[in-house]
């Protein structure tokens, strides 16, 4: 069952008499529950193409069908809905409320959300129960990590869009946050797409998306992908 479906999506920007086409007529299909990743230099059009799927950017032109609704023709309330109801989001900033406890920082998605699940179950899942009243500043990097992908999966999301996670932890945190995100696909049914330059975690992928000039590439699935554990870092 295809979870996303992306039919002819262009995304144009312009400044002045300067004209940039992000995307250029992108057409993907996606399945539930798969972990997917997508690789390309800066400037490839990775980010754009996160950016169509969850929602914070609309296409130029295209469709853009999520979970069964055409998410290209929602207006500005329809779309912060469907943010708050079916996308989590995990950047390579942590965007964590510095005034706020951990419990707290996850627990916020109750004001947006219906069906929120619980702030505690979620840390003890992330690895973070005896953090529960600790602040971000009183973390690790990898820790801080670990409570933005809590608060992203507290909203119960069918789709985590993830860029860059690991981009500013090192090797043996990187890997404790990349099975976490494995084990939300893998055991839990979430369809998890990461944005990356790093080529290892193409290897534990079940889809490997490569964008180049706002174009697709390849599209390669995998049968057989590797556990974290068994990629070389």
């Amino acid at each position: 069952m295809n979870m996303i479906e992306l039919k002819n999506v262009s995304r144009v920007y312009t400044a002045g008499d300067h004209t940039l086409r992000a995307l250029d007529r992108v057409s993907l299909e996606l399945e539930k529950g798969k972990f997917i990743v997508v690789l390309g230099q800066s400037g490839a059009g990775k980010s754009t193409l996160l950016n169509m799927i969850g929602g914070l950017d609309s296409p130029t032109e295209g469709e853009i069908v999520v979970d069964g609704k055409d998410i290209s023709k929602l207006g500005r309330d329809g779309l912060a809905a469907y943010r708050a109801e079916t996308v989590g989001f995990v950047f390579q900033s942590y965007n964590l409320i510095p005034t706020l406890t951990v419990k707290e920082n996850v627990a916020l998605v109750k004001e947006i959300v219906k069906d929120p699940l619980d702030a505690e179950k979620i840390l003890d899942e992330v690895g973070l129960l005896d953090h529960l009243n600790n602040f971000p500043s009183e973390l690790s990097g990898g820790e801080q990590q670990r409570v933005s992908i809590a608060r992203a999966l507290a909203k119960n999301p069918k789709i985590l869009l993830c860029d860059e996670p690991t981009g500013a932890l090192d090797s043996e945190t990187g890997v404790t946050v990349l099975k976490l995100l494995l084990n939300m696909a893998r055991e839990h049914g979430k369809t998890i797409i990461i944005v990356t330059h790093n080529q290892n975690i193409a290897k534990m992928a079940d889809v490997v998306i490569r964008v180049k000039n706002g174009k697709i590439k390849s599209y390669e699935t995998q049968d057989h992908p590797l556990t974290a554990d068994e990629v070389e870092w």
